[in-house]
């Protein structure tokens, strides 16, 4: 992706104008991997790459949500649906972010953060990060379902990042909404998966 970015800069440029793309991806890949315990483990990413090649240019900016809905799936290979998103946990900085605003108009917002020095000192962290993707597979309160993946929320949708060195600014959402898919199904209406799914008995 990365490879793609700079031959569509290049190309523009060969042809006079000036380049500026918007590349939309999970936060995970777009927020410097070296911030974070992905990075640790030697993986890099969109964010990373970018960063060292266009330095100060590249902007990133990443998204976080205390609560609400989302739209994915339970496991690979399974339909999506509308999924309510537990609170999030302790120790994270959305739950920070919750806590930090006193009215709830303020939870809102969008945090600059490569030049705010306040702000980079404050959340240096490592704080918890919470990664929603195309699966959202928590356990849920009663006993799990077999297409529910076999781990707590924490192992499945958490890592460690320092959030002022992954990011250039933050756009935080106290409570998300599922975006609506274009084949709406009963499963996805219903926010939840029935017990007899798929087998209808």
């Amino acid at each position: 992706m990365t490879e793609t970015l700079s031959e569509l800069i290049e190309h523009l440029e060969r042809h006079g104008l000036k380049a500026k793309i918007v590349a939309w991806a999970h936060n995970s890949h777009v927020g410097d991997a070296r911030a974070t315990t992905m990075g640790q483990e030697g993986e890099v990413n969109i964010g990373q790459l970018v960063r060292e090649r266009y330095g100060n240019e590249a902007v990133l900016i990443g998204f976080s949500t205390y609560a609400g809905t989302v739209t994915a799936a339970s496991a690979w290979d399974v339909p999506h649906e509308q999924k309510r998103i537990r609170p999030a946990l302790e120790g994270s900085y959305e739950k920070l972010f919750h806590e930090t605003a006193l009215e709830q108009e303020q939870r809102d917002f969008l945090l600059l953060l490569r030049d705010n020095q306040d702000a980079r000192m404050l959340l240096n962290g490592p704080y918890l990060e919470r990664a929603i993707g195309v699966i959202y597979a928590q356990l849920p309160e009663r006993v799990s379902h077999y297409f529910y993946a076999q781990l707590p929320e924490r192992v499945s949708h958490y890592f460690y990042a320092q959030l002022p060195e992954q990011f250039d600014a933050i756009i935080h959402f106290d409570e998300t909404h599922a975006v609506e898919p274009l084949e709406r199904t009963s499963l996805w209406d219903s926010e939840e998966i029935p017990e007899t799914y798929p087998f209808a008995v």
